[in-house]
């Protein structure tokens, strides 16, 4: 499998929602119902780091061998965030009533999750060998 695209797609939509949280720690408060107690306005922020910092990693390693000896910790690290996301917002999405917003960002994790579980279950030396007979 060529990893190049998921690295990408992973990289800015987390950068996306990295900055989000990082500026928008308030509002995005506000528009889950949430109150705006200081610090979970700090939690949204250091939540918001954490993703630009997985992001940043994702778009350094986008070249790199993804999957093999050196790049299984990137999809081990990316494979835990998405998969425990996506268990949590499924667990939110049923016990709550439907919430547009949170049925989106648990398929967001759950293609993600599903997409980094087969990177790590798949060979990179097959999915080279596929790309250069081509």
């Amino acid at each position: 499998m060529n990893t190049r695209w998921l690295m990408r797609a992973s990289a800015l939509s987390l950068g996306l929602i990295g900055i989000a949280a990082s500026f928008l720690p308030k509002e995005i408060l506000s528009a889950a119902g949430a109150p705006e107690l200081p610090m979970l306005a700090v939690g949204i922020q250091l939540l918001g780091a954490a993703y630009v910092g997985l992001a940043m990693l994702n778009w350094m390693a986008q070249a790199n061998l993804i999957g093999g000896i050196y790049g299984r910790p990137v999809a081990v690290c990316n494979l835990t965030n998405f998969a425990i996301g996506f268990l949590a917002l499924a667990k939110t999405a049923t016990l709550t009533p439907p919430n547009f917003p949170i049925i989106i960002l648990t398929g967001y994790f759950g293609v993600f999750a599903a997409l980094f579980a087969l990177v790590l279950r798949t060979h990179p030396a097959r999915a080279e060998e596929a790309r250069s007979d081509a």
